[in-house]
């Protein structure tokens, strides 16, 4: 609680702002469109039908209609694999505040097209609103945590890593109170609950031009260390911050000898191999947990009132950072795993005895967050947080696809098979990953070192390329 506190006083409310402003604009959009898109879907189809009637005179077959239908669902996730796949070039060569502020742009183009959409009698429009959003969800949602990670302070890094997961739910429950009939999820009003994300766009657009780029990128990337310390000043307040320069010093003294690397590099390159095998894991596991399997279960059993979501980075934000910067990242991921093992436990038999009642803990999503930032290095983190995207995208893709027919063949059993993906992370992680918390960029890659080179060589550098800079992360 000392944390959540701390980042509160003054000295703090620069940083504290602009984690708001980031997260309006950053990870709440996602939250927001994976669950508003369920509650107008009747309304949708209905609208779909009578579009085709007025022009061409016979009804559409109720296979098509819910083809049509499926396709605008999944269209966000196709914009989103290709918002994740250009973002990471993007960002280095223009930096993370312009692209996100361009991605902004993009959110208020969809949400222009899905409030037009029933005026204008199109649900083509829909169709392209919703690839727009994807595009720009997938930006966003790699940009705001590599962003907000790099604003903070040590000590404070766990806590603004853990705001990603918050508003990322935020947008969820969003989603679903004003997409309720009695709101915006009428028959009238759907158009404007779809268009309705477009104000968060708004508001980031018009307040992050205030907001400093991270201090990281002014002094690494463009070698301005008064722009950094300014930037220092603006988001910690007055007080000695050396320690923090010096580290970022060490990190760019490290980068003269290595280059950004390309995905391809990334994955091949061998000091970094224990890095992506912890990314891959916690990645995967975080897609495979069962929570998002739960929603597509119950939506498509059209029994919301079943659907109770418990999530700790909501409910206790303050809670949750304490016990980050407490307990470390590590046992909260592997403890976490584990206790959600119990939760899948309980909900297979509390689904096999047809109770009314469900709920699902998220309890790892924002320590997931926190390693996928303190992993990587400025260098390497934009072709990191591409893999990231495109694990995430396709993990909803392939979830979406075949949970369906898992459920068909296994009933409530299903949820065995998350339990089972969980307790084989949580030993892994347990073995193998490195405690993070209150450490620099290179000491975690010292203790990365350990892994990828064993005892042979422990101080190496990041890569063994010459001490050429190429900013380019290109597949």
């Amino acid at each position: 609680m000392e944390h959540f506190i701390f980042a509160l006083q003054v000295q703090f409310r620069g940083l504290f702002q602009m984690i708001l402003v980031l997260g309006i604009g950053g990870s709440f959009p996602y939250g927001f469109h994976i669950s508003v898109i369920n509650y107008p879907s009747v309304h949708i189809r209905k609208f779909i039908n009578e579009t085709w009637i007025e022009r061409y005179g016979s009804p559409l077959h109720p296979e098509t209609i819910m083809l049509l239908w499926s396709f605008i669902v999944s269209v966000y996730g196709i914009g989103g694999f290709l918002g994740s796949l250009c973002c990471g070039y993007l960002t280095t060569k223009y930096r993370k505040k312009k692209c996100q502020m361009c991605t902004n742009l993009i959110m208020l183009v969809a949400a222009l097209f899905m409030a037009f959409s029933k005026t204008a009698k199109s649900f083509e429009m829909i169709l392209i609103g919703r690839f727009l959003y994807g595009i720009g969800t997938g930006f966003s949602l790699n940009i705001h945590p590599q962003y907000v990670g790099e604003i903070s302070p040590k000590k404070l890094r766990g806590f603004t890593n853990s705001t990603v997961a918050v508003f990322l739910t935020l947008g969820k429950l969003t989603g679903q109170v004003i997409g309720l009939r009695e709101i915006l999820g009428s028959e009238a009003l759907w158009p404007w609950l779809l268009a309705s994300s477009g104000l968060s766009a708004l508001v980031q657009l018009v307040t992050l031009p205030f907001f400093p780029d991270s201090p990281s990128y002014l002094l690494i990337q463009k070698g301005n260390e008064e722009a950094c310390r300014k930037a220092i000043r603006k988001l910690w307040g007055e007080g000695d911050h050396q320690a923090e320069i010096d580290d970022i010093m060490k990190e760019k003294v490290a980068m003269t000898s290595t280059k950004t690397l390309r995905v391809l590099e990334v994955i091949k390159e061998r000091s970094l191999r224990w890095q992506l095998y912890i990314l891959m894991t916690v990645m995967t596991t975080l897609q495979l947990c069962g929570i998002n399997a739960v929603e597509c279960s119950l939506y498509s059993q059209n029994k919301r009132q079943l659907y109770s979501v418990l999530q700790t980075p909501l409910m206790f934000p303050a809670f949750q950072s304490t016990l980050i910067d407490r307990f470390g990242r590590k046992v909260l991921l592997w403890g976490g795993y584990t206790l959600m093992c119990s939760v899948l436990a309980l909900l297979t038999m509390t689904l096999s005895l047809q109770e009314t009642h469900v709920f699902c803990f998220s309890f790892s999503a924002g320590t997931t967050i926190s390693i996928m930032v303190e992993i990587f290095s400025q260098s390497f983190r934009p072709s990191a947080f591409l893999i990231v995207g495109c694990i995430n995208w396709m993990g909803l893709f392939v979830l979406g696809m075949i949970f369906p027919l898992i459920v068909d063949n296994l009933g409530p059993f299903c949820f065995l098979i998350f339990l089972g993906i969980l307790a084989l992370s949580a030993i892994f992680i347990y073995l193998y990953l490195p405690e993070t918390k209150g450490k620099s960029i290179m000491e975690i890659k010292a203790e990365f070192n350990k892994l990828n080179f064993g005892k042979k060589e422990t101080s190496v550098t990041e890569n063994n390329f010459p001490k050429e800079q190429l900013f380019c992360t290109k597949l």
